[in-house]
């Protein structure tokens, strides 16, 4: 749940029913009240084993910071965790769901454990096709998803700006693409771009209100794709179950070295 400090604590929960936009970022809306590019805290809640939390901002936007769901990760981390006597709940998936939109793709399918498959292909001599597959279990997520970076293309950012989207955005909180390089270099991951698009959708999936058990697989998708998929998934409730499973399924793990290090 997220609580606007600035409008006398008005509370907007994250949920699917309160998705605003979901075109460059995932934003949520209640009576008019804006919570503006989620997806990398509630990914880092996900990823750090989090499903019951309350963030607290004084403005509508939450800060970019690196451009990725580490110091996020970092700061929960340092606020500390508590581990609840109720039973962790989750959806678990019973049948497979598939959409497609032209040459997009998302789907979920039944599984033991949260996985995640995610195809991108960029047509920039840097990306081009690639895939990343990762199951959130054992620290996989902050090993391999968390400081993973937003990106855009130079090219892009006038037409973006005059759209009011992106006003923040710098060489500081997102990698900068030009016509056949990176203007800010060096990656975190030789595939940093896709292991971002991983990011993102576990951050937009948060929106189902639990942790699914299940193995979602995306091409091309984006945030409007993930957004639909949640919407289907809450509307149809043949296609899951809730249930309660022992810890072994939770993605909490000891935190890493401070990021620095880790990608020295």
């Amino acid at each position: 749940m997220f609580r606007r400090v600035d409008l006398d604590g008005f509370e907007v929960e994250a949920i699917s029913r309160n998705v605003a936009r979901v075109s460059y970022a995932t934003s949520l809306m209640k009576k008019g009240v804006l919570i503006s590019t989620t997806e990398h805290l509630l990914s880092a809640f996900i990823g750090t084993g989090i499903d019951n939390a309350i963030v607290e901002l004084d403005n509508l936007e939450l800060p970019i910071l690196d451009g990725s769901a580490r110091p996020f990760v970092d700061l929960i981390y340092q606020a500390g965790i508590r581990k609840q006597r109720r039973p962790r709940t989750y959806l678990r998936i019973r049948h497979a769901l598939e959409m497609r939109e032209g040459d997009k793709f998302i789907a979920v399918y039944p599984a033991d454990s949260y996985s995640v498959s995610y195809t991108i292909n960029f047509p920039h001599p840097l990306i081009g096709k690639e895939t990343f597959s990762v199951e959130l279990a054992n620290g996989n997520y902050l090993r391999e998803i968390a400081s993973a970076r937003t990106f855009g293309s130079r090219q892009d950012e006038t037409t973006l700006r005059n759209m009011g989207l992106i006003r923040g955005a710098s060489r500081e909180n997102c990698v900068v693409l030009t016509k056949d390089d990176v203007e800010n270099p060096p990656l975190r991951f030789a595939d940093e771009f896709v292991r971002h698009k991983v990011l993102d959708l576990i951050g937009d999936l948060a929106l189902l209100g639990k942790q699914i058990l299940g193995n979602v697989v995306a091409d091309r998708a984006g945030h409007a794709m993930h957004a639909a998929l949640v919407s289907r998934l809450l509307r149809d409730h043949t296609l899951w179950e809730e249930t309660a499973v022992e810890d072994e399924h939770d993605t909490v793990s000891p935190p890493l070295q401070p990021m620095a290090e880790q990608l020295a």
